[in-house]
């Protein structure tokens, strides 16, 4: 039993930062992969920053020197830490993992970005 819960998102103003969070619970070993992504209303979803195998980590362009993605194996925690933050960065962002061939996704949190 594999369950991820996203917390963090909000109302911000353009400039500014937010930090998201991922609680992960249930036994795991090995971790295939992890990341977050995000879906604006009229679009897909997207993947935002994703990190593999031996910590490779990979993210989009838009988000590039901006967004942070890090872990906490002890705790089973996965951040993104998001700064300077856009008006398109708007979007419902969802927590991901793999684990053994099976993919699991969070609820998703609101992060507004006011102008």
């Amino acid at each position: 039993q594999v369950q991820l819960v996203e917390s963090g998102g909000g109302l911000v103003q353009a400039g500014g930062s937010l930090r998201l969070s991922c609680a992960a619970s249930g036994r795991m070993f090995s971790i295939n992969a992890m990341g977050w992504y995000r879906q604006a209303p009229g679009k897909q979803r997207e993947l935002v920053a994703g990190i593999i195998g031996g910590g490779i980590t990979n993210y989009a362009d838009s988000v590039k020197g901006r967004f942070t993605l890090s872990v906490d194996n002890v705790k089973k925690m996965v951040y993104l830490q998001m700064n300077t933050l856009k008006p398109e960065d708007t979007a419902v962002y969802y927590c991901n993992i793999v684990y053994l061939g099976h993919v699991y996704w969070g609820q998703g949190t609101q992060v507004t970005v006011s102008s």
